[in-house]
């Protein structure tokens, strides 16, 4: 069996994907599920009517499934080794720092959603802001930058 490569085969990124790169892809991941879940239940409680305000549920839910499509896009780009996909994971947890202080701010079951929303956030901030995964990902320094500086 040859492992030959043609034109319509796409590489191997999974055998050349840093561990770095896949655990920072399950974090966007993870990120996105969590916003498209909680986007849906509220939609549904929207739908059926069970919130205070029903109009303000469906809107909350549908921003919150649009906005857990970026996390996923970016999960994918990263598995893929796109450096475009950079820009999204890192916006992702600058976003989710402030919601995370937000339920750490408040009270009873908020406050331990916020303590692992702000350790996964940091943990993707630390992951995603690393010298090695910009290597990784191919980006490169602007023009005038000189190595080391």
């Amino acid at each position: 069996m040859s492992t030959q490569q043609t034109p319509s085969t796409p590489p191997s990124s999974a055998a050349e994907r840093p561990a770095r790169i896949t655990v920072l892809a399950g974090v966007n991941a993870l990120e996105g599920v969590a916003l498209a879940v909680g986007g849906t239940y509220l939609l549904i409680m929207g739908v059926l009517g069970r919130p205070e305000s029903t109009q303000q549920a469906e809107t909350v839910g549908i921003t919150l499934i649009a906005l857990g499509a970026i996390p996923l896009f970016a999960a994918r780009g990263l598995l893929l080794l796109r450096g475009w996909s950079r820009g999204p994971a890192l916006i992702t947890q600058i976003m989710a720092l402030p919601v995370a202080w937000t339920l750490l701010r408040s009270q009873g079951a908020l406050i331990p959603t916020g303590i692992v929303l702000a350790v996964v956030a940091v943990t993707g901030l630390v992951l995603v802001l690393n010298p090695a995964t910009t290597r990784i990902l191919g980006i490169r320094r602007g023009p005038g930058a000189t190595p080391g500086a």
